[in-house]
């Protein structure tokens, strides 16, 4: 394959790994300014949560569709412990963001909800997932051969 498409694959891949990580840190502060305001600035700071949430997930199919790329044409076969360690991490962040804030955030709409204890619950959400993310971000730079 031309080196410099190979080249804009891993921009691409890069790229994508920055925006499926990088907006989460901006839910930590608008999760600390959700507590305790009116239903007006609530419904905004909302839309900005679910905005960022979306921002990550299409970010994390780029990834995905780059990751295959560079598999398909990169030196790296499929089998190798990494890639299968970065494919694991990868499910289980899937899984993990489509029920750790989806889920989470349509219970924000129950007038009965305990807001607070919700807000806590996509905080700690928000790091864990963050944290799946810095993994496979690891797997992926360092590419250890872990068998």
């Amino acid at each position: 394959m031309n080196s410099g498409i190979y080249g804009a694959i891993v921009f691409l891949h890069v790229i994508s790994a920055v925006l499926a990580i990088g907006p989460l840190f901006i839910l930590m502060p608008i999760i600390k300014r959700l507590r305790g305001v009116g239903t007006v600035v609530e419904e905004v700071y909302l839309t900005v949560v679910n905005v960022i949430i979306r921002l990550v997930m299409h970010a994390g199919h780029v990834l995905v569709y780059t990751g295959v790329l560079l598999l398909i044409f990169g030196p790296w076969p499929w089998y190798t412990s990494w890639v299968i360690m970065t494919l694991a991490v990868m499910l289980l962040s899937g899984v993990f963001l489509a029920k750790g804030f989806t889920v989470v955030l349509r219970k924000f709409k129950n007038p009965n909800a305990d807001r607070n204890k919700i807000l806590d619950r996509l905080n700690t959400t928000s790091w864990i997932y963050i944290g799946l993310m810095l993994i496979m971000l690891w797997l992926m730079v360092e590419k250890p051969m872990l068998w």
